[in-house]
């Protein structure tokens, strides 16, 4: 019977440290969980992708943030190419015009989308701005010994080689956002103009679906080159004048003397102003002294040519 007892003893006090030890052991668990935690809080912020995946990266790498991130994006842009692929041929009758005006040049492009949900979309309006910026970038390195005013159209073709940051292609970062946004996107086209010290460039963006100023988007916008204007007033007149183009979308420049035919009036010089029907444009830049040399007008969707006056 002692014997018995003795072995009873023995038992429990092997179960009772053995406990204690599993919970010692839970315990000095504990940090490194918050450790991992506060990598997967870091790696989701700084790519925007799901938990579960952020997770699944850092476990694969373990926890180095470098290797999970590169890995992350990789997988990103081939299910983004493979979601574009499925996508490709679906309508896309949304989107935005895209419009920045810098040091005496300006871009304006399009990008489409098959949802105003979607055209709203942050991630989204960031990939209009990459368009934006990249086909600037694309347009200066081409044009640094061109002197004068040059005016470049580049349409989707010409747009699939055009580089974004880090080296990463156009195309790639587009398959990149519709994995990210599961709508068919397609980057329509662009125009950009530089111009001469002594010209100016007048811009107007309608119905702004966003309220970020460095890129102005919207429905509908326009881009003017005119010379002249009275010191002070050029970025008004400017503003009015792209206004005038995009609500009575004329199609051609026409000239100074032209007389005008009516509401039907295509030409913009003879056209009666939006802001004041009672002169016509030719009589407001007379005025104003100024001379309009070039326009563009874009509208969001429009069913017609890709070329640009």
């Amino acid at each position: 019977m002692t014997l018995v007892r003795l072995l009873s003893t023995f038992t429990r006090h092997v179960t009772k440290v053995s406990t204690s030890q599993r919970v010692r052991a839970l315990h000095t668990g504990y940090p490194l969980l918050a450790a991992d935690k506060a990598l997967l809080m870091k790696l989701r912020k700084s790519t925007g992708y799901t938990f579960q995946n952020c997770k699944k990266a850092l476990e694969k790498f373990d926890n180095d943030v470098t290797q999970a991130e590169s890995w992350l994006h990789e997988k990103a842009r081939e299910e983004g190419w493979s979601k574009a692929n499925k996508l490709e041929g679906r309508a896309t009758k949304e989107g935005v015009i895209g419009l920045f005006v810098g040091d005496r040049v300006a871009v304006m492009v399009e990008v489409n989308c098959e949802t105003d949900f979607v055209a709203r979309n942050e991630k989204f309006q960031q990939l209009v701005k990459d368009v934006v910026f990249s086909t600037l970038a694309h347009h200066q390195n081409k044009s640094q010994s061109q002197a004068g005013y040059v005016k470049s159209l580049l349409v989707a073709d010409e747009l699939s080689k055009v580089s974004v940051k880090e080296g990463t292609s156009l195309v790639d970062r587009v398959a990149f956002t519709i994995g990210q946004l599961g709508e068919n996107l397609h980057v329509k086209r662009a125009v950009i103009v530089s111009t001469p010290a002594e010209w100016h460039i007048g811009s107007y963006i309608h119905g702004r679906s966003t309220s970020q100023t460095e890129v102005a988007m919207g429905r509908y916008g326009a881009l003017v080159v005119f010379q002249g204007g009275k010191d002070g007033e050029q970025q008004t007149l400017g503003h009015k004048l792209a206004q005038h183009i995009v609500g009575e979308a004329p199609v051609s420049l026409g000239n100074m003397d032209d007389l005008p035919c009516g509401d039907s009036e295509t030409r913009l010089l003879p056209q009666s102003l939006l802001t004041d029907p009672s002169m016509t444009v030719a009589q407001f830049l007379q005025g104003k002294e100024a001379r309009v040399l070039d326009f563009v007008r874009f509208q969001c969707c429009e069913i017609a040519s890709d070329e640009a006056q």
